[in-house]
């Protein structure tokens, strides 16, 4: 497989596995490219074309060296000058892949935040609503990632010759997968946030960060409090959402969410909604829909080489 086929096989796994169905996407990027042919010659010229095929704005290749066949993979979590560096010393590497977004991706990392007002609007909040929410926290969001130095990690890959890419909420949206399709497969027997914590536990990249400190912990609630419907709504989606959309999760019928992270605000505004959280891990979470896209090139003869917070963990060698 070559540079461009990775990232195609990456955007193709993450749109079939969003929550939002192919069909939407499809309807998204045609308005998308509707609201494009009415710009004028000047804004065509500043508009980000690769967004009119991709509907993930932080997944991207970032540089290409030489679209050659990929033989050795370096991926990790957090993609630095440092792991740039790393590759070099370990030889070999044709390809790294960072998760966490860098140059473009991270510019525009906000831009995928709407898919949270989707998933909350199949958990029951009405999407006018989770849109009003999420607004001014998408705002805050491209506030912050503004003033970052993007370019960084894709200098360092430049310089040093290697291909780069990044793929975010593509393997976000395969970790949501993953997790939902547990939680559905339980058929009722998550009754407590103890069984809730004890089905998490059971996935490997889970069980191997509780070893090292990291697994599974419960930040609002306790052991002993029944779930609820559970919602895995803060597995994908770039970053936190608005932490004023929890009571109106409450409101919805949501009793548990399941994320990766949690600021202290959000959690008190979780308290006062009396919402579970329940805090699968960052690092693990992240590996998990890694995983999933990394065993497929496993399957194409690639080698992958882990780094940087990446728990591997090959399914495809298990089969």
């Amino acid at each position: 497989m070559t540079v461009n086929e990775i990232y195609n096989l990456a955007l193709q796994m993450g749109i079939d596995s969003d929550f939002r169905g192919r069909d939407t996407i499809q309807k998204l990027l045609k308005r998308r490219k509707e609201k494009y042919e009415k710009l004028s010659d000047e804004e065509k010229k500043e508009f980000d074309l690769e967004s009119l095929t991709n509907p993930y704005s932080d997944t991207r290749v970032l540089h290409v060296a030489k679209d050659q066949q990929i033989k050795k993979v370096l991926a990790g979590i957090d993609i630095e000058p440092a792991e740039i560096l790393l590759a070099k010393e370990i030889g070999g590497v044709d390809l790294i892949i960072a998760h966490h977004p860098v140059g473009k991706g991270l510019a525009n990392l906000h831009d995928v935040m709407e898919l949270q007002c989707d998933v909350l609007s199949q958990y029951g909040v009405p999407i006018n609503v989770a849109e009003g929410l999420m607004k001014p926290r998408i705002d805050e969001v491209a506030r912050g990632i503004n003033a970052k130095n993007h370019e960084r990690t894709v200098d360092a890959a430049r310089l040093l010759g290697f291909n780069l890419m990044c793929a975010h909420t593509v393997t976000d949206n395969l970790a949501a997968k993953f997790l939902k399709e547990k939680v559905e497969r339980s058929d009722g027997a998550l009754l407590r946030l103890e069984d809730l914590m004890k089905m998490l536990k059971e996935v490997p990249e889970y069980r191997v960060a509780t070893k090292i400190g990291a697994g599974p912990r419960i930040f609002v609630g306790d052991p002993e409090r029944r779930c609820g419907k559970i919602a895995l709504s803060e597995i994908t989606g770039g970053t936190e959402g608005s932490p004023k959309l929890y009571e109106k999760m409450a409101i919805a019928g949501i009793g548990t969410t399941v994320g990766m992270h949690v600021s202290e605000e959000h959690k008190k505004e979780a308290e006062a909604a009396h919402l579970n959280v329940v805090i699968a891990g960052h690092m693990s979470s992240d590996s998990i829909g890694m995983n999933l896209f990394l065993d497929e090139l496993e399957k194409k003869g690639i080698e992958i080489v882990a780094c940087s917070g990446l728990i591997r963990v090959s399914r495809e060698a298990k089969s």
